[in-house]
């Protein structure tokens, strides 16, 4: 205990500014002006050199995010308007600790966070690459409030980005199967403790 007292002591005196007043050892030997640039200065400088124009153009950012465009699932279009319902119930695969060295949930526990929230937005999932899923979309309520999440199942993130004017999103594999899509446009929200899927064929529109 004494030991571990005296190492903290000890450095925190070190590196006090009291220290280096008592053990200033002076200046010996020839010295010289610092010529070398600031560094911020010298980033500064090749910043404004940059065109950030050329750099972030619609052609370079609509190259780049198609390179990291996921995998997705092609989803076909509605042929026929119905709705169903979805339980989102979890299961674990693993035992959740209380941090006391028991478990707070077992391995094999079921649940829905469904009962225990709720999810206020509306999800409407479109296939991007669709001008007529996308005219729909313009053309529908939902276009009109931002209490909607738009996901894609296919197309091009920028270019919808500029032309809804919003912010959209991918749907993931992992999504499709999470919330249980079969088709497109589709339109997700909750209904008690489930989630209610609507597919919407728009040759009856």
């Amino acid at each position: 205990m004494f030991i571990n007292l005296f190492i903290i002591g000890f450095s925190l005196v070190m590196c006090s500014p009291g220290y280096a007043a008592v053990h200033n050892l002076g200046t010996h030997g020839r010295t010289y002006a610092i010529v070398e640039k600031n560094a911020i200065e010298e980033l500064k400088t090749r910043a404004a050199a940059v065109d950030w124009r050329q750099v972030f153009s619609p052609e370079k950012m609509g190259s780049v995010i198609k390179a990291y465009k996921p995998d997705l699932l092609n989803l076909p279009s509605a042929n026929e308007t119905r709705k169903r319902r979805v339980d989102i119930s979890y299961t674990l695969d693993i035992d959740i600790p209380n941090g006391k060295g028991g478990v707070l949930y077992p391995a094999g526990y079921r649940f829905n966070p469904l009962e225990y929230t709720r999810y206020p937005k509306t999800i409407v999932v479109i296939n991007g690459d669709d001008p007529v899923q996308v005219s729909w979309f313009l053309a529908s309520d939902y276009a009109g409030t931002f209490n909607t999440m738009i996901l894609l199942s296919d197309g091009s993130y920028y270019d919808l980005a500029e032309k809804l004017e919003r912010p959209l999103y991918y749907a993931s594999t992992q999504i499709i199967k999470r919330l249980q899509l079969r088709a497109v446009p589709s339109v997700v929200r909750q209904s008690g403790k489930y989630l209610e899927v609507e597919e919407i064929a728009l040759q009856n529109h």
